[in-house]
């Protein structure tokens, strides 16, 4: 098509075009104030065969309902403003333009790459907490009243109205980021680099006592400090900092995400435990009715028609050109590359909407942490039980991994993406209860522990509620 290039208008109604000017030609108009629809109707009705909008924004096309294209007939695509100027300058005035979109690949292998990355945060995780019950266990036979914790540590077992509370807590702050997402965003950010950090410090850590040498120490004020975990913290500190300040260049950062991520979930897992099969059930069950509310129901509520939870992690729409100390722009940049609550691993596969910039496959921390409390859990009631075989942890993760692939699958068949917990939540929990049922230890999995419940501390209650 011939192309009429009308960038100095957005085109929301047919002023400022002639009679027949438009007919049987493409046009490039602005993107601006109206929607896409509303220029797509404009264009059409001017008989234009083509529309393309030029944006100066991030080259992100919100999503609309199919009952409200439903009448536009003539195609519309998308594209970089700089690109236009770039196309004009080396074919000057008389362009003419032709529609392409390369074909899209049945599954992208970032997917496998997104399952490895689940299955093992899950395995390990859930190893991990197991691990650590057993030492302990082996610590508490010379400790004082049964069924109370020799130790110290940062345990969280939940009573079911506290597990109530929390997932209303959670929807609070789900709806509060969507509102107030341009404010929340700073102190999202800021407490995910402390916790990442501190997060990463105990994976490595737990690495680094594996290690016998190097162990060179010095004390200060009554204080022992041993060097190298000086050095490890420093390195922790460092890493959460470069991802702060570069966590918009899509190019490379996502593989620092995605290290404090797994990071993040691995201690999240050891860290914080449930005390019984009945508030697993309970748990998962509400989780599963708030993450398939915030993604099917509440695009009937919103006016572009998209889910809280999408718009909540990926953040909205911000790209600004950055100048020499001006704060507010730096501040934009800055919490314009959505929340980091989730996995990213870029799509291996070409197509149309990758001109534009690079293009992600994404999953949620829930996603690996709410099935792997599960999976935690079942691996400390097989060292409860003395279970050599691992039978309850080896059967949850398989059960994960089933799930996880059966998320895959709904999702590339209906070409949409799911709510993992949808599917997560079932596959774990009736496996699970089979597994007692078939071993006959139904009633002690429902009861678990007897341990003393332990109030978790605010940070990681905030925690806890972000994450989600």
């Amino acid at each position: 098509y011939q192309l009429v290039n009308m960038t100095s208008i957005e085109l929301c109604n047919d002023s400022g075009v002639l009679p027949g000017e438009l007919k049987g030609k493409a046009v490039v108009v602005m993107r601006g104030t109206c929607t896409f629809l509303a220029k797509a109707r404009v264009a059409q009705e001017l008989g234009a065969r083509a529309l393309i909008i030029a944006s100066k924004e991030s080259a992100f096309i919100p999503s609309m309902n199919v009952s409200q294209h439903e009448n536009i007939t003539i195609p519309v695509a998308l594209m970089r403003y700089k690109d236009m100027l770039e196309a004009q300058q080396i074919f000057g005035d008389s362009m003419s333009v032709q529609l392409y979109a390369p074909p899209v690949p049945f599954l992208d292998l970032s997917i496998v790459v997104m399952l490895f990355i689940s299955v093992f945060t899950v395995t390990m995780g859930g190893y991990w907490s197991g691990a650590e019950e057993r030492k302990k266990m082996s610590s508490e036979l010379n400790a004082g009243p049964a069924g109370k914790r020799a130790e110290s540590g940062d345990v969280s077992l939940y009573s079911p109205v506290k597990v109530v509370i929390f997932v209303v807590l959670m929807c609070v702050v789900l709806v509060l980021l969507y509102f107030f997402y341009k404010w929340l965003v700073y102190v999202i950010i800021s407490i995910f680099c402390v916790a990442s950090a501190m997060a990463l410090y105990s994976c490595l850590d737990a690495l680094m006592q594996m290690i016998p040498y190097g162990k060179c120490s010095f004390s200060c004020k009554n204080t022992t400090f041993e060097v190298r975990s000086l050095f490890l913290a420093a390195f922790c500190i460092t890493v959460a900092v470069i991802w702060g300040v570069y966590r918009n260049d899509d190019r490379w950062i996502w593989i620092l995400q995605d290290l404090l991520g797994i990071a993040f979930c691995l201690n999240f897992l050891k860290t914080i435990t449930v005390s019984n099969f009945k508030i697993c059930v309970i748990l998962l069950s509400l989780l599963l009715v708030y993450d398939v509310f915030f993604v099917f129901i509440t695009p009937f509520f919103t006016k572009n028609g998209e889910s809280i939870m999408v718009q909540v992690a990926l953040g909205p729409e911000a790209a600004v050109l950055l100048k020499p100390f001006d704060l507010g722009l730096i501040l934009e940049w800055w919490r314009s590359g959505g929340l980091p609550v989730v996995m990213r691993v870029p799509r291996l596969f070409p197509s149309a909407a990758s001109l534009c910039g690079m293009q992600f496959s994404i999953l949620g921390y829930g996603d690996i942490i709410v099935p792997g409390l599960l999976v935690a859990y079942c691996h400390r009631f097989d060292v409860w039980t003395n279970n050599s075989r691992k039978i309850y942890f080896a059967s949850c993760t398989v059960a994960y991994c089933v799930g996880m692939i059966f998320t895959f699958v709904v999702m590339i068949l209906s070409k949409m993406g799911q709510p993992a917990l949808l599917y997560l939540v079932p596959f774990t929990l009736v496996t699970s209860a089979v597994v007692a049922l078939a071993c006959k230890q139904m009633k002690q999995f429902w009861a678990g522990t007897t341990y003393e419940v332990r109030t978790p501390n605010c940070f990681s209650v905030l925690v806890c509620l972000i994450c989600f």
